[in-house]
């Protein structure tokens, strides 16, 4: 059994607060999240973390960090009324934003906390991070409605060894365990790779602990391509948002992906850039009846 995080009332738009950074070039973060929450039916309303001319991935990138405005950009948000469903944070610019999530978790005590802790990848951390960002990103794993870290990153939330994508079944409930324990109320483990040409994700609830986790199988590409965390992170939400349990969320959202990744391949320099999703919004689009 999955739970079902969200009852959608199709005639309504649920407002989700994407804090998360934004890159001039690049497929991946808000450049992601913005539309393909909006496919799924869903009102962003971006919370920039931090302001890239491209992603990391690139030799060379600019980066604004964005934590001396947020504050005064939540207070015109409170001053406006404006409400939120959900919170969804993702790449973070500075340890002290993590206090901007949990401020908005006070004043929007309602929406569901959807984190998915973006940190690093492949065992290593991304270049803007440091251990201190590490640790403070642990403190939103504790009552996460959802939290959705790829292999690297749930080796950083529990203090263990990267010990590379190929986990054993009893591997992979030891890991949603110690993600578990941490407080969240809901995990998908994301990446899990034993080399059969196939990839799975891990969804399990604190309700009914990791010994029941459900197993989702993707066909694997031949090819990696950066931002594929964001999409999957964006189009799960997205369907979440519309009504579906998590665990048939994590499945479209791991579908989404795959197909992105085939209409990927055509793009000029797409291992660099990133995952071309437009041509596949229409998977999405459907969610609300």
């Amino acid at each position: 059994m999955s739970v079902t995080l969200y009852n959608r009332n199709p005639d309504y738009i649920p407002r989700i607060a994407a804090v998360h950074d934004m890159c001039g070039y690049g497929k991946c973060s808000l450049t992601a999240a913005i539309p393909i929450l909006s496919a799924a039916g869903c009102d962003v309303c971006p919370v920039p973390t931090a302001l890239f001319s491209a992603h990391t991935r690139y030799e060379v990138f600019t980066m604004h960090d964005t934590t001396d405005i947020l504050a005064g950009y939540l207070d015109a948000w409170k001053q406006e009324n404006v409400d939120i469903d959900g919170v969804y944070s993702g790449f973070l610019g500075s340890a002290e934003q993590v206090a901007i999530i949990q401020r908005l978790y006070t004043e929007y005590p309602k929406s569901l906390r959807l984190v998915d802790p973006v940190m690093g990848d492949g065992g290593k951390m991304y270049p803007t991070y440091t251990l201190e960002m590490c640790e403070a990103m642990g403190a939103l794993a504790d009552g996460a409605d959802v939290l959705m870290p790829n292999l690297t990153e749930a080796s950083i939330l529990t203090g263990r060894d990267y010990e590379g994508q190929n986990l054993d079944d009893a591997q992979v409930t030891d890991m949603l365990d110690a993600l578990l324990g941490l407080g969240a109320k809901n995990v998908v483990l994301k990446g899990i790779d034993r080399e059969d040409g196939r990839l799975r994700n891990y969804v399990a609830s604190a309700v009914e602990g990791a010994g029941k986790k459900t197993e989702l199988v993707h066909e694997k590409m031949p090819y990696m391509i950066h931002g594929t965390g964001d999409a999957f992170a964006s189009a799960l939400i997205g369907a979440v948002m519309a009504g579906r349990d998590l665990a048939e969320s994590a499945r479209i959202a791991g579908e989404f992906v795959r197909h992105s990744m085939i209409n990927t391949r055509h793009q000029p320099n797409f291992e660099e850039r990133g995952v071309s999703f437009e041509l596949n919004l229409a998977d999405l689009t459907g969610l609300v009846d």
